[in-house]
Formats: C-alpha cells, sequence, structure tokens
C-alpha cells in the first residue's frame, strides 16, 4: 500500500482558504489534517466546526479530523455532522477510551487514538484491534513548525511490533516536523500516513513539495 499525505491546514493561509483547499484537491494529497485545539488540553487555540464546515464544503478528499480538546465525546456527532471521515481522540483526554471509540465508530467514522510524544505506545495494546489509526506525535502538540523528535522512530518501530503480534490493521500516521529529509526514513521504519504542515504551505511550491513526499 502506498502511504497517504495529509496536508495540516493548520499551516495555511486562512486569508485565502478557499485557494488553499483548491490547492489541495489538485494535488497529490490524500486527506485535509484538520488540528482541532481548545486552548485547555494543548496551549493554543486554532478552530473549529464552522471551519471544517467550510472545508467539507469544497474538499474533494477526506477530513482527517484530529480532536486535541478535553472531552472529545461531548463533540463526536457534530463533527460528524459537518464531514469528519476519520476522528482522531487523544489518549491522554479520554477517561474510558474504549467507550469514545465505540462512539466514533458507531457515528460511521474511522477511529483513530494519538499518543503525545512522552506516552508509551504500549498503552495501544489492549485496543489494537480496535481502532483504525493511531497518530504518533512527533512535536509536542499545539504548535506547527516544531523541530521533529527523533525518539519518535523508535516509538514507531514498538508501535509496528505492536501491530504485528496483535495481527491488527490499524494505520500508523506521523504528526509533526516532517518533510522530505526524514518521511523517508519514517516510511521505512513502518509509516502509513505523513501529516505535513509548515513543509508544505511555507515552500515556494506547495503542490511539488506534496509531489515530493507522495514519492518517498
Amino acid at each position: 500500500m502506498s502511504h497517504k499525505i495529509a496536508p495540516s491546514m493548520l499551516a495555511c493561509d486562512f486569508s485565502k482558504l478557499k485557494s488553499e483547499i483548491d490547492l489541495i484537491n489538485k494535488s497529490d494529497a490524500d486527506w485535509f489534517h484538520l488540528d482541532v485545539m481548545d486552548g485547555v488540553f494543548v496551549p493554543n487555540i486554532s478552530f473549529g466546526i464552522p471551519i471544517i464546515k467550510s472545508i467539507s464544503k469544497y474538499s474533494k478528499k477526506s477530513l482527517d479530523v484530529h480532536l486535541m480538546i478535553c472531552n472529545p465525546d461531548l463533540y463526536i456527532e457534530n463533527f460528524k455532522a459537518v464531514g469528519a471521515e476519520i476522528l482522531t481522540v487523544h489518549f491522554e483526554a479520554c477517561t474510558h477510551l474504549k467507550r469514545t471509540i465505540d462512539e466514533i465508530k458507531n457515528k460511521g467514522m474511522l477511529a483513530g487514538v494519538a499518543l503525545n510524544p512522552h506516552t508509551n505506545v504500549q498503552n495501544i495494546f489492549d485496543i489494537a484491534n480496535e481502532i483504525d489509526l493511531v497518530c504518533l506525535m512527533s512535536v509536542n502538540p499545539g504548535f506547527g513548525g516544531q523541530k521533529f523528535i527523533e525518539r519518535t522512530y523508535k516509538k514507531l518501530d514498538e508501535l509496528c511490533d505492536i501491530r504485528s503480534r496483535e495481527n491488527a490493521n490499524f494505520l500508523i500516521q506521523i504528526d509533526g516536523g516532517v518533510d522530505e529529509l526524514n518521511g523517508k526514513k519514517l516510511i521505512n521504519h513502518g509509516a502509513d500516513v505523513l501529516v505535513a504542515g509548515s513543509s508544505v504551505f511555507n515552500s515556494k511550491n506547495p503542490t511539488e513539495k506534496i509531489k515530493n513526499l507522495k514519492k518517498l
């Protein structure tokens, strides 16, 4: 299976959102990655349901919504209503993770679990066969443009081992500091989805950057 590229819209120019959406639609990208931050779970506020509804209106690709928020269970139905196809919650934000995952899947979405850089990947073990995606944060969540955490490779190897031992089928997504320099190594270590924000939208030619990431 070819790896997927999910440009993070957090890094786009919101003053020209429609043209940025069109750019992704016409590119080799597979998903729109949408980071929702509440200013509590992470020290930043990004965007929410109205913006995602607007993106959904014009998007021709799947919406991959990453909730960096407290109490995500309260909003599952709302994100489904505005077009989310993949909904990822943080392990650290869910008191009853299995219940949250079941609710996401019951609403007809793919269910993902994100792990902060210093959260042990073994926490995924008991739900390995219940989830569709694991998002490894390779920076501390909250802000774009951060430096990639090198220990991510070791965690990726450990997660691939869990996937193999449990005969699970979840995709592994890497989010934070991803570019062409580390992207190939991440794929070689077992990553299925690369989230790229600043490296795409801060480049002189975002379409070409996405194409290069896709060819890795």
